[in-house]
């Protein structure tokens, strides 16, 4: 029979309060969780959900100490929202990535006033750009890295425990700012192909202009970059698929290592 007076006590509780709070950080970085379409009363419940599988473990393997103070108290919960965004931020490097590198291209093709609501972040980005959101975030989905987050989320309440602990070494940060760092490797490897491709048509062009100039290459440049961009597109679909699918696996065993 259980006792509902330890159940619900001031300790218990505060360590219900931190673990949502640092679901709540995840949930607002994630990637897929912290999209456009998805109400907030949904984010809300599934982190409470979450938050309540999650309590009998950590309870039986936390050494938390309740705070004496509100001052205290809060410093904790900052603690911990800050550690659930650092794991969601580092997983969604890789779709700014992605985002960078489309938008790159893109804009050699002449799409970059053909802009969209993207349901993605909310914003507005080309539709070629939110294709490509979609097929990584399908991706992610296929090959399972929403359960490596919660590995990692998980984890974390063991190398990151509750409490007055500083969780940020120099190191943790030194591994955040070099997964940030990798935004723009990522952003290259995906624009490369198709951006070398319509620059050297850039440089054809150029030369045709020379030799012709009575031809107008402006009318004849801009539906040609578009028709060859999305055909190479097309053609690039399946490799860019393949090394976005081995992006996202390496991102999830270093995001679980890190965390």
């Amino acid at each position: 029979m259980f006792n509902l007076d330890v159940l619900f006590s001031v300790s218990n509780i505060l360590l219900f309060m931190a673990i949502i709070t640092r679901l709540s950080g995840l949930f607002m970085s994630a990637p897929i969780f912290s999209t456009y379409p998805i109400p907030m009363q949904v984010k809300v419940w599934l982190a409470a959900l979450i938050a309540f599988i999650l309590f009998p473990i950590v309870q039986y393997n936390t050494t938390f100490v309740v705070p004496n103070s509100v001052p205290a108290l809060t410093i904790i919960l900052i603690k911990e929202f800050f550690i659930g965004f650092a794991i969601g931020y580092c997983a969604n490097i890789l779709f700014v990535g992605v985002e960078l590198g489309v938008n790159m291209f893109a804009i050699q093709m002449g799409l970059s006033a053909d802009q969209a609501l993207n349901p993605t972040s909310g914003g507005q980005s080309p539709v070629i750009t939110q294709a490509y959101t979609f097929l990584a975030s399908m991706l992610f989905l296929a090959i399972g890295a929403h359960r490596w987050l919660f590995s990692a989320i998980y984890n974390s309440f063991k190398t990151l425990p509750i409490g007055y602990t500083f969780a940020f070494s120099p190191e943790l940060v030194g591994q955040i700012i070099t997964i940030t760092g990798q935004m723009f490797n990522i952003g290259l490897g995906i624009a490369l192909p198709i951006f070398g491709v319509l620059f050297i048509t850039d440089v054809l062009l150029g030369f045709t202009s020379k030799m012709m100039p009575q031809m107008n290459i402006f009318m004849v440049s801009l539906p040609l970059k578009i028709y060859l961009g999305l055909l190479l597109s097309l053609i690039f679909m399946r490799p860019m698929a393949e090394y976005i699918t081995v992006l996202i696996e390496k991102f999830m065993e270093h995001i679980s290592l890190i965390f």
